[in-house]
């Protein structure tokens, strides 16, 4: 058998601390207007520098987790990202 591991040896340089967590703040929805939901939620496709901020550079919707979109204004942003890329003003597939 081999004797049991002796902790005295240890210095303290090599003990890692854990990591502090990071407070996280609740992501603001990017189509409220003034902490507001707009009546209806209606996303303008022909808005392409918001469209852009909510895709990523392969072109691909980002999620709500990421984006801080509610459910509702998710899916508007979908539908008017959808019918941009119908009409050819953002591309389907990114650079």
């Amino acid at each position: 058998m081999s004797p049991a591991p002796s902790f005295k040896n240890k210095s303290k340089s090599s003990i890692k601390k854990r990591a502090k967590a990071k407070i996280r703040t609740k992501k603001k929805d990017p189509l409220f207007v003034d902490g507001q939901r707009p009546r209806p939620v209606y996303v303008d496709y022909k808005d392409i520098e918001l469209l852009k901020k909510l895709t990523n550079r392969q072109g691909k919707i980002i999620s709500r987790r990421k984006s801080g979109c509610t459910a509702v204004s998710q899916n508007a942003v979908t539908l008017a990202i959808k019918r941009a890329r119908f009409m050819a003003l953002m591309p389907y597939v990114g650079e």
